[in-house]
């Protein structure tokens, strides 16, 4: 492992390791999934049925949560709280 240093004021550190290019690109090879609302667990607002359109609580994998959001919610997200494990 090595760090890259700097070139000039606009060059940014790099951190060069065995592996680094199948890290970067792995989230290319994660599928879309697609987000099924839960009526049991869901709190629709009053009068509304349970839509993808409210606040969310997704379980499961970060990466795969977040590639089920892009499709539907791309530019629409204000704030998303992971939970590392």
């Amino acid at each position: 492992m090595a760090i890259q240093g700097f070139e000039g004021d606009s060059a940014v550190p790099t951190l060069d390791f065995k592996g680094r290019q199948f890290v970067y690109a792995h989230h290319l090879t994660v599928p879309f999934r697609s987000l099924e609302v839960d009526a049991a667990k869901s709190l629709p607002a009053k009068g509304g049925k349970p839509s993808l359109d409210d606040n969310l609580i997704i379980h499961g994998d970060n990466l795969h949560a977040l590639k089920a959001l892009l499709p539907t919610h791309a530019g629409k997200i204000n704030c998303i709280f992971i939970d590392p494990p």
